[in-house]
């Protein structure tokens, strides 16, 4: 059928109707042209023009992305690779003969969550699969050694399974996924971290106690070069920036957290933080940074815990949280 014909042109207009109607996330879907191939999330009008400019992918090829996968994969992939699809949808072309880094993450990650799980399966990608077992994982406190040995016994049972042989490589292949952190040295007796100019430090210049953990090869403050080096105190540091732009991101998380300003009923009554005295304290000192509904108010709360549930230990975790 010609693209140009009435025909072909009501034929979109009607698919249109149907993919907005049962699969538009906000105000949008992923583009079934040839040239975005559901890689892309785009509003009616753009995904319109696609499809009489490019032409619709057969459907033996969409069938799984309409079908199949509960999850929302696409979308996952979308919203985490977000800079990357808007400038090559716009340039519709990489810059230089081959692809940059963050062009090779994104259609690795295309590429696996289109990826049956094991020929013929139609509930899982392998991707999607991945991620629910990551998430089971954190739920219920599994070890990597136990996430590894459930993927030995599910290969086991089906041998034609296309999963990673360990924990290590399942990480590797949804890490481009989450948001990155940072591990950073710090004093015994919390006094510094060893970060910036302090970086290569191996004693505290507070208290002077060693950086490293004392072994048999340690004398005093002396390391041996043949000692394993492990730090006494390490924090993980969750960088907030892209966590942030990760909120805005996505157009319905990006609505909530507008919701203060623009859909919070503002009669007096306290039921957000935004009806108290210190936020309202707050947008008075501050009228210019107020008056901007997506800026974001940080508070901070620190409270210790032992993760493994036992007291038999006396290590604890004390995450240092904004909200």
């Amino acid at each position: 059928m010609l693209q140009s014909s009435k025909r072909y042109e009501k034929g979109v207009e009607d698919y249109l109707d149907w993919a907005f109607a049962t699969r538009a996330i906000g105000d949008q879907i992923s583009c079934p042209c040839k040239l975005c191939y559901h890689r892309f999330w785009h509003r009616r009008d753009k995904v319109f023009n696609h499809l009489i400019a490019n032409g619709i992918q057969p459907a033996s090829n969409t069938e799984m992305n309409t079908k199949g996968i509960p999850d929302d994969m696409d979308r996952l992939i979308y919203d985490t690779h977000r800079d990357f699809v808007e400038n090559f949808t716009n340039n519709n072309e990489e810059v230089g003969n081959e692809p940059n880094v963050e062009a090779k993450k994104f259609y690795k990650l295309v590429e696996d969550g289109k990826e049956e799980l094991y020929p013929g399966c139609k509930t899982f990608s392998k991707l999607s699969f991945l991620i629910r077992l990551f998430l089971l994982k954190c739920i219920h406190g599994l070890t990597n050694n136990a996430f590894s040995e459930i993927l030995d016994l599910i290969r086991e049972l089906l041998p034609e399974a296309k999963l990673p042989k360990s924990f290590n490589e399942a990480n590797k292949l949804v890490k481009d996924l989450g948001l990155h952190y940072d591990k950073i040295d710090a004093c015994r007796n919390d006094c510094m971290l060893y970060w910036k100019d302090h970086e290569a430090d191996t004693f505290c210049h507070v208290c002077q106690a060693p950086r490293w953990k004392e072994s048999e090869n340690q004398v005093g403050n002396q390391v041996t070069n043949t000692s394993h080096k492990v730090p006494a105190k390490v924090i993980w540091y969750f960088p907030l920036k892209p966590r942030l732009q990760r909120l805005y991101m996505c157009s319905e998380t990006a609505e909530l957290m507008r919701w203060h300003d623009e859909k919070r009923d503002k009669d007096e009554l306290l039921r957000h933080p935004a009806d108290g005295q210190a936020w309202k304290e707050f947008d008075r000192l501050y009228p210019n940074f107020s008056s901007e509904a997506r800026n974001v108010r940080l508070g901070l709360a620190s409270d210790g815990f032992n993760p493994f549930r036992t007291m038999s230990t006396q290590h604890s975790t004390w995450p240092v949280c904004f909200n």
